[in-house]
């Protein structure tokens, strides 16, 4: 009756449709290798048994070979379980990209093992051989355990997989440990193979078509790993799955036999694959409570340094008036000093007192300009400050006084001092900088908030599939916590926002300080110094914090379609940048906000047009750099003769002109050397990269746009400090330091951002062969670090571009010189 039963399965399994003449089942050891024959007319079934106990468990692994072909009628293989069914033909048919089908004689598979609730407990299994095929198959069956099959904590287990001979093996948490690493290497690059961490159920997804079932799962060619959390996994265990694939594609390998030839059985190959696993405990909850401290400690140091730096310099000034200021009983002579400058020596005082006659007129005969600022009365420019800065607009009409012709003669002066490109109304000047931060604030809030909807999005995507593959991260030190799947990697990114909160904090001390020297009508705020205007740094503070925020978004899940999150702040950050060090010298002529957004909005959209279409596509990389050549062409002639050109149909005629004049006629020498030196660097380094681009072609277009932004600040930046000393002034005590730690800090950074432990560019697979361990407290890894130093060396690149030009807020502006 029993035979009878099985054979009426059997023959509906196989699709049969006549009955099976005869059954055969035999008694069957284990370690023992049987050669037998089947046919459609007989069928075999071996009957085994083993005893299971609870504490211990023991793999049995079912290896088969098929000695003849019968591709038309293949031998049917199925093992019957007490709670699981196991079956596959040979030779087995495995199907790679294109349908393309890889035939294999050789198979092996490793049964489920029912759980058990007895001590001990004989459990028995069949393994059920049969056939449709007419003619005699030979084939070889052997059954035997796998000792091994437990993997023990921090111990390396070594074996070989194929895609006809996948692996699996158990692990159980011990007590105490709640979070493992499970990682698994290989000498090989090639052949790709699929690991997999699977819950204790049966079936077991084993083989290339269905290993992405179930669990979480990762392609891998020499490095994988992925981290378990016993929350995950009620049953306290769970398996750890190696597949080997058909074909390489997935890993980055090349496509094989093509072009294709449908219905063809292709020979695969050896491909076999030698890997060991090891599986170690993960951080425990100290480790991420001291990780959070340190990240906190380190940044809010520079708060408790900020405040320090404060007072000291409070200090310093406040003796520094008490000393500098005369009594009103003393002249200068009883005091025995003489004042070198109207602000040195109190020629005003706190109160608002006006200047002494000695010191207008030494100023009034020491400048070349056509009008003489000085004598405007300083209580109507106190009233004027005291007017809403809501009755004052900027139309798309200039405000100063002269007419363009007047403009023609300050602009193109041989010597131009800041005075000459200050005449602007202050508040006019204020509110037109002013508006940088709030269009910076507006886009990030309609930039930040659809960023964070979509990588809450991956996120979910990513803990739903089990898919690996979807995020770039470094899986050999990527700590979970909650649905995120790398903490350590988001809160590195805190030091951009608390660093760039604080540089907020600084400008607004400045600014408030400087309100209230305009209001006591001092003439250090009025008439001395680079011109007081926030809102650019404003927005550049406010930039920072951002590129924290979108960085921590890219590294939710980091992958190829969101990189842009991680860059365009990054864009904004090195424009701003760039702006501020030419708004210092050309106040009234530096570009609005509007003009200034629109360009980087244009970066933004070539950087995405790069990343889409930009990967070897010859056409759109000649078009970019024509565009990038011309577009630095405009902006250095822009430069050069400070707005004072037209860009209409005669710009063409007018250059020949000028060529023919200065060139041919008469070789004469550019009027403004310095600009044209600063030109002709950027022009040499442009050209430089649009060439490397365009013969190179690289892949991350992102990060070669980035490098040339990066380029022309340092150039930019260079050349301001050079022509800074070379005018005879000096960088104060504060400046320098900045400079120097900034400098240090930024080579350490760089250092850091070169390891690359991932990368987007390659396939997942490639990607993880660069994956480390975590180096700072078994927490942080080196991009952290890049992040953490990064972000301080961006503050101190801002306390630069703040504290570069303090030595000149004694010096009257039209003793300032414009570069």
């Amino acid at each position: 009756c029993l035979e009878t039963c099985v054979s009426l399965v059997l023959d509906f399994g196989c699709g049969a449709v006549r009955e099976t003449k005869n059954v055969v089942q035999k008694d069957a050891e284990f370690d023992v290798t049987y050669n037998d024959t089947v046919t459609s007319e007989n069928q075999t079934i071996y009957a085994f048994n083993h005893t299971i106990s609870r504490n211990k468990t023991e793999g049995v692994r079912v290896s088969v070979d098929v000695l003849s072909q019968g591709l038309e009628s293949p031998t049917l293989f199925v093992v019957r379980q007490k709670q699981a069914v196991l079956s596959f033909q040979v030779p087995l048919i495995l199907r790679g990209l294109y349908q393309r089908k890889y035939p294999y004689n050789h198979v092996g598979r490793t049964l489920c093992q029912p759980p058990t609730r007895a001590a001990s407990e004989t459990q028995y299994f069949f393994v059920d051989v049969s056939t449709l095929s007419s003619t005699g198959t030979n084939y070889q069956l052997r059954v035997s355990r796998v000792e091994s099959f437990t993997l023990q904590t921090d111990k390396k287990f070594s074996f070989t997989a194929s895609p006809s001979q996948p692996q699996y093996f158990k692990y159980v948490f011990p007590d105490g440990v709640d979070t493992v690493i499970v990682k698994v290497n290989s000498d090989m690059t090639f052949p790709c193979s699929v690991m997999s961490v699977q819950d204790i159920q049966c079936p077991v997804y084993d083989l290339d078509n269905n290993v992405a079932f179930i669990g979480m799962y990762q392609t891998m060619t020499k490095k994988g790993a992925i981290t378990v959390q016993r929350k995950d996994f009620p049953s306290n265990s769970f398996y750890v799955v190696v597949v080997v694939k058909t074909e390489d594609e997935a890993c980055g390998g090349p496509l094989r036999f093509y072009p294709l030839r449908p219905d063809e059985l292709i020979d695969a190959g050896n491909r076999t694959k030698v890997l060991d696993v090891i599986v170690t405990p993960a951080i425990n909850s100290e480790v991420y409570v001291m990780g959070m401290l340190f990240c906190l400690g380190i940044f809010l140091s520079f708060y408790l340094l900020t405040l320090l730096v404060a007072c000291v310099e409070n200090k310093r000034m406040n003796k520094k008036r008490e000393v500098f200021q005369n009594p009103a009983d003393m002249s200068p002579a009883e005091t025995g000093k003489t004042p070198a400058s109207p602000y040195e020596y109190g020629s005003f005082a706190d109160n608002g007192s006006t200047l002494s006659s000695e010191a207008i007129t030494d100023s009034a005969t020491s400048t070349d300009n056509n009008y003489r600022y000085l004598e405007r009365s300083l209580e109507s420019v106190g009233r004027s400050r005291q007017e809403s800065l809501s009755s004052v607009e900027e139309d798309d009409y200039d405000t100063l006084d002269d007419i363009n012709s007047d403009k023609n003669i300050v602009r193109t002066k041989k010597f131009l001092y800041v005075s000459d490109l200050s005449r602007k109304d202050k508040r006019v000047l204020s509110k037109k900088y002013q508006i940088y931060f709030w269009n910076i604030a507006t886009i990030a809030v309609f930039y930040a908030l659809p960023v964070v909807q979509l990588v809450i999005t991956y996120q979910t995507v990513v803990n739903v599939t089990g898919n690996q593959d979807i995020c770039f991260y470094n899986f050999l030190c990527a700590h979970p916590l909650g649905a995120l799947s790398a903490f350590n990697n988001i809160l590195s990114n805190l030091g951009y926002v608390m660093l760039g909160l604080l540089f907020l904090l600084i400008v607004l001390k400045r600014d408030i300080v400087h309100n209230r020297a305009l209001v006591r009508n001092e003439l250090s705020a009025l008439e001395c110094g680079i011109p007081k205007h926030f809102g650019l740094f404003y927005a550049m503070g406010t930039a920072l914090m951002m590129e924290g925020l979108l960085s921590a978004c890219y590294h939710v899940c980091p992958n190829y379609t969101n990189f842009q999150f991680d860059t365009s702040f990054m864009y904004m950050i090195a424009g701003l940048c760039m702006l501020k060090l030419y708004q210092k010298r050309h106040p009234d002529i530096n570009a609005s906000a509007y003009t200034a957004y629109a360009c980087l909005a244009a970066v933004i959209f070539f950087s995405v047009l790069g990343v889409v279409f930009g990967k070897g596509n010859t056409v759109f990389w000649i078009i970019f750099s024509v565009i990038h050549i011309l577009s630095t062409l405009l902006l250095s002639t822009q430069l050069y003769y400070m707005g004072r050109w037209r860009l209409d149909s005669g710009v063409l005629r007018r250059m020949v002109y000028i060529v023919y004049t200065d060139c041919i006629r008469q070789c004469s020498g550019p009027m403004y050397i310095d600009r044209m030196v600063l030109l002709v660097m950027g022009n040499i380094v442009n050209w430089s990269l649009a060439a490397y681009g365009l013969i190179e072609r690289p892949n991350d277009f992102a990060s070669y746009l980035l490098a040339i932004a990066i380029c022309n600040l340092l150039l930019y930046f260079a050349f301001y400090i050079i022509m800074k000393l070379r005018s005879g002034e000096r960088i104060q005590c504060l400046a320098l330091v900045c400079i120097l730690f900034t400098a240090v800090v930024w080579g350490f950074a760089l250092y850091f951002f070169f390891q690359g432990l991932s990368t987007w560019q390659k396939t997942p697979a490639e990607s993880r062969e660069h994956n480390r361990d975590c180096i700072v407290l078994s927490f942080f890894d080196d991009h952290d670090i890049w992040h953490f130093l990064s972000s301080i060396a961006m503050f101190g690149s801002f306390l630069v571009l703040l504290t570069m030009d303090d030595d000149l807020d004694t010096v009257q502006r039209d003793k300032i010189f414009v570069f």
